[in-house]
């Protein structure tokens, strides 16, 4: 008999569930700002890495989008002034995408209500030292599936 009851399964969907959940109450947010998920998840680790910005390859790994997709991401920005690229004067073969002073301030207008709604649909449903613990759980299990996730992240000179 196969083990449909297995928590493992249990613990798989309750993840799936809660992140398609947490997106559909985050989504509205993020639209009427004229963003994406991906365009945010972009500029909000452009805005919160050393310098403001990211090697096109960190980032691709850190978003966890192939290089092809995080250079139309970064074009797309780009086009709507929001992230600008940066040539690496020690490889050329490197480039760096940047955050633009227009990225911060589509940023800063749309995180009021994107916290609220965080706040709203999540961190206000849990107990500070729940809170605590689930962090902490999630960054060990980031960690093993996704270990490039904070690729580029420490701080790098600027050029």
């Amino acid at each position: 008999m196969l083990p449909f009851d297995d928590s493992r399964l249990t613990a798989m969907g309750l993840l799936a569930e809660v992140s398609s959940g947490l997106s559909a109450k985050t989504l509205p947010t993020l639209a009427t700002a004229g963003l994406s998920e991906v365009d945010f998840e972009t500029l909000l680790r452009l805005a919160r890495s050393p310098g403001q910005r990211l090697r096109m390859s960190d980032l691709a790994a850190q978003t966890n989008l192939s290089t092809s997709g995080v250079t139309r991401v970064v074009d797309r920005l780009e086009r709507e002034g929001l992230v600008v690229r940066q040539a690496c004067a020690t490889d050329r073969r490197a480039s760096y995408a940047a955050i633009t002073e227009a990225g911060t301030d589509r940023l800063a207008a749309v995180l009021p209500q994107h916290l609220a709604d965080i706040e709203t649909w999540f961190t206000s449903l849990l107990a500070p030292e729940q809170l605590s613990a689930f962090l902490d759980a999630l960054r060990i299990i980031r960690d093993a599936v996704r270990p490039c996730a904070t690729a580029g992240s420490h701080p790098v000179p600027v050029e």
